[in-house]
């Protein structure tokens, strides 16, 4: 059993490392990318080599992230076939499908329009280039959405049914896994936060340059074509990602209790805006959840059905089975005691199934797959050992999601007075001051991006997939010592390559500020 717990916790903390350092390089390719096709768009329209030039610098440091991103993301889909068959086995073709569109479809033509994007310059006219970068950029966008469509199905498991002779999941309408609620507003989510981090990234670049009065125009006219960006970015981060909390509440609900800290939910809940949590031990004798709070009263309600007597449902609840139905109301759904016992109920008759098969009496066949029908809605929750399992770490998800909201709306402001600043006080840019607000935005987006992917991936816990199978059941079969190596190799080369990035960007960005961008003709 130690040995079990000690797969669980080393496979998860090994996913949990790749993902966080794969979503390092994966906004910066997406948000760059368009940054890139904006400026190169301006070239054409205008004429300008400078702008060709300025296109050039930043295209550069897009490729060295591009190819960083990459390596991290093979290694992140080989870990499902090695640490998580169980779970591989299981989603059948579901989860394979739209990870295999996004390597034949959107990696493909990425790799197809790079290489024009790159060395084209010479060799094909301005329109076809500028074509091929925006491709690029909108082959990013695809891949994303793929691997997004691939992860939401994890969260809100549709268009599919159990076949109990296969022992896994079976595709039954493929639309509704691609046009899936959630995955719709992650995407959108996740390529709007890329623009953020990646007008940010533009910025603090353009700040160091200008901190040593190196390319002053260029790094002028990359500061006010990110800051509009970010700008949009932002905004329509705030905007989907109110979609995404939408969704999570009707999908995810422990994770929406999770997010803001409520043990008791009702009519009209308040928001929480800035709060301390009590500890867990205090909770548990029944004291307010929160040392201190600053709430937005019926908050909640209002942000989950625009209804501000709506109902939602806190942690307490939703283990006692009161949830909200769709117009906003509390309704009774079986506790988390009885889902237990109808999963446990639900993994007897895919036994009795088995048996059954292996026998050939296609009666009790028939009898144990209608049995596993009926209770496949709460299969996962067969393998929990009490109901405290299915509350994901609240500490966590809580204080990560309200790092993600304060940054993002620090972002707004970051963004705002950029674009008065270039546009109204220009000489403002000269200020050492705001050469170095500039710089430290670039960790700001950093911490709110890395927060929002842990509050994604924590508030789910335990389940890999909502309701149908939690982490125990979804590992494979190997000691845990083989994932404590491959843990500290891959933290290792991981690291390596991150430095390398770093290092190679910024041997690129300090070779750049020594001349003059703008009046190059390289």
């Amino acid at each position: 059993m130690n040995d079990l717990l000690g797969v669980v916790d080393w496979s998860r903390a090994q996913f949990a490392m790749t993902a966080m350092y794969h979503w390092l390089f994966v906004p910066l390719t997406i948000g760059l990318s368009l940054i890139v096709a904006i400026m190169e768009s301006i070239y054409v329209r205008t004429g300008d080599e400078r702008w060709k030039n300025i296109t050039k610098f930043w295209m550069t440091l897009f490729g060295i992230n591009f190819a960083c991103g990459v390596a991290t993301g093979i290694i992140l889909e080989f870990e499902f076939g090695t640490n998580w068959s169980n779970y591989s086995w299981f989603v059948g073709d579901i989860f394979g499908a739209p990870l295999a569109i996004e390597g034949i479809v959107a990696f493909f033509m990425e790799a197809t329009f790079v290489a024009v994007m790159f060395f084209g310059w010479k060799k094909v006219s301005r329109g076809f280039h500028l074509a091929s970068t925006w491709l690029t950029a909108i082959g990013v966008s695809i891949s994303a959405l793929w691997i997004l469509v691939a992860n939401a199905w994890m969260q809100n498991p549709v268009g599919m049914t159990f076949d109990p002779a296969q022992m896994r999941n079976v595709m039954t309408d493929f639309w509704a896994v691609a046009l899936n609620p959630v995955a719709v507003n992650k995407f959108f989510h996740a390529v709007f936060s890329g623009w953020n981090l990646a007008a940010a990234f533009v910025i603090a670049v353009s700040c160091w340059m200008l901190w040593r009065r190196r390319n002053v125009d260029m790094c002028r006219k990359s500061i006010i074509v990110a800051s509009w960006v970010g700008l949009a970015g932002i905004l329509l981060t705030c905007w989907t990602g109110h979609g995404s909390a939408v969704q999570v509440s009707r999908v995810q609900p422990m994770k929406l209790a999770a997010m803001e800290g409520l043990y008791n939910g009702g009519n009209g809940t308040d928001l929480v805006g800035v709060g301390i949590l009590n500890s867990a031990a205090s909770i548990a004798e029944g004291q307010d959840p929160m040392l201190f709070s600053i709430d937005i009263p019926k908050g909640l309600s209002l942000l989950v059905d625009g209804r501000a007597d709506s109902y939602v449902p806190g942690i307490n609840d939703l283990i006692a089975g009161r949830e909200r139905d769709a117009e906003g109301n509390m309704t009774q759904t079986p506790s988390y005691e009885e889902r237990m016992a109808i999963g446990r109920e639900a993994r007897e008759a895919l036994a009795a199934y088995s048996a059954a098969r292996a026998e050939g009496n296609q009666a009790a066949m028939d009898s144990a797959a209608a049995a596993v029908a009926e209770r496949f809605r709460y299969f996962g929750y067969g393998y929990l050992e009490t109901p405290a399992d299915a509350i994901p770490p609240v500490p966590l998800t809580f204080y990560t999601f309200h790092i993600m909201v304060a940054g993002g709306g620090l972002l707004v402001l970051v963004f705002l007075v950029l674009i008065f600043i270039c546009h109204r006080k220009p000489a403002t840019l000269e200020r050492g001051w705001l050469h170095w607000a500039g710089m430290l935005s670039l960790v700001l987006v950093y911490i709110v991006s890395q927060a929002g992917w842990i509050v994604a991936e924590v508030g789910r816990q335990p389940w890999v997939i909502q309701n149908l199978m939690p982490t125990n059941a979804a590992i494979s079969d190997i000691p845990a010592s083989s994932v404590q190596v491959t843990f500290w190799i891959f933290a290792a080369v991981f690291t390596g390559l991150l430095i390398a990035e770093i290092s190679i960007m910024l041997r690129y960005i300090g070779s750049a500020s020594k001349k003059d961008i703008e009046l190059s003709n390289h």
